[in-house]
């Protein structure tokens, strides 16, 4: 077996002891948000980022603007001011205008376009927000938290600093989002086997032939045949032949960040079937390792796309605040509901937390 991918870093940016799980201050929740045209998929994506607790405290101590050297645009300090705006607020709703006029800057389409992996057609609507960010054009909620993931994840990173990769994955965003994915691939005429290793902040899961979450990530950890005839160089046999490749989790996220890819791509249709989701996640049986303890994560936050096509439609989310209750959050409403209405949705995007 050999590894690729996998290298110590140089230099820890951001301790792992300062990084809190549990809110560290409890109250009701914030405030609402307004819709400025078409930014539901972007008020989803603000709330559920609002409501992950290791961010949330982290942002609000304002650790990060006390020592922000950036110049212009700052994706964390864009979400301090805004995380405690809304938790803050005595209103019911806010503007979010400030997000919307740092985002019409020309180093976030810069940033979107550098930073955000292609999602190659994956994406739940047609309509990229990359390089035309504008309120009144629809966007989707995937590739928003992408992008402004990729973003805070920039801002860690001094200016003009020489950090190396294996450093740049030990930021606050990444020790919150970041997980490894080990890809076995194995020859199927000698079983020879070699690991690669790549870092990741979200999993993408196809539904089209799953009904439930756990079904879905036993499909994406089965050993697929890769594709084409014989593309792969076995070192062993020291010709091209073909194999098989398992991708499983090798190293947890502290948070989990799902998205059920709701594109069809044999047609331009959205896979509207419900997905069940547990309020409870046990990882374990997707790793590398699968004897280890149960590795348990809890659900705080899910983002729904109501419609028919990918097209249009709107999104809407549910949050767990730091009072334990769970709310739905339609723009500027904010409801409180059961854990029941919680996992009956037709949801799109799964927060969970360790």
């Amino acid at each position: 077996v050999t590894g690729k991918g996998m290298n110590s870093p140089e230099r820890i940016l951001f301790s792992p002891e300062k990084i809190y799980m549990n809110w560290r201050q409890k109250r009701r929740p914030g405030a609402g948000l307004y819709n400025l045209g078409s930014t539901c998929y972007l008020n989803v994506v603000l709330q559920c980022l609002t409501y992950t607790p290791p961010l949330a405290n982290y942002l609000l101590s304002r650790q990060h603007s006390r020592c922000c050297r950036q110049q212009g645009f700052c994706m964390m300090c864009i979400m301090e001011d805004h995380v405690r705006k809304v938790l803050y607020s005595s209103a019911t709703a806010i503007r979010p205008r400030a997000v919307i006029r740092d985002l019409k800057c020309k180093q976030w389409q810069v940033l979107q376009q550098v930073f955000l992996p292609p999602l190659r057609g994956e994406l739940l609507t047609s309509v990229s927000v990359i390089g035309q960010f504008k309120p009144d054009i629809p966007g989707d909620a995937y590739e928003f938290l992408r992008c402004t993931i990729s973003a805070m994840q920039k801002a860690c990173l001094s200016e003009g600093s020489d950090v190396d990769l294996s450093a740049q994955e030990t930021t606050i965003i990444h020790q919150i989002f970041g997980g490894i994915l080990r890809s076995r691939v194995m020859c199927l005429t000698c079983r020879a086997v070699s690991d690669f290793y790549r870092t990741f902040l979200d999993v993408l899961l196809k539904i089209k032939e799953t009904s439930t979450l756990t079904s879905a990530l036993e499909d994406f950890v089965t050993p697929k045949e890769m594709d084409g005839k014989k593309n792969v160089k076995c070192n062993r046999c020291k010709k091209k032949v073909t194999a098989s490749k398992m991708v499983t989790v090798h190293h947890a996220p502290r948070v989990l960040t799902v998205c059920l890819g709701r594109a069809d791509d044999d047609s331009t249709r959205k896979i509207c079937q419900v997905v069940e989701y547990p309020e409870y996640l046990d990882l374990r049986p997707y790793m590398s390792d699968t004897a280890g303890e149960p590795l348990l994560y809890s659900l705080y936050a899910l983002v729904v796309h109501s419609g028919e096509t990918c097209l249009g439609g709107h999104f809407f989310c549910y949050t767990k605040a730091s009072n334990g209750q769970w709310y739905k959050m339609n723009d500027i409403s904010v409801d409180s509901c059961a854990i029941d209405m919680v996992l009956g949705q037709q949801a799109y995007l799964l927060f969970y937390a360790r």
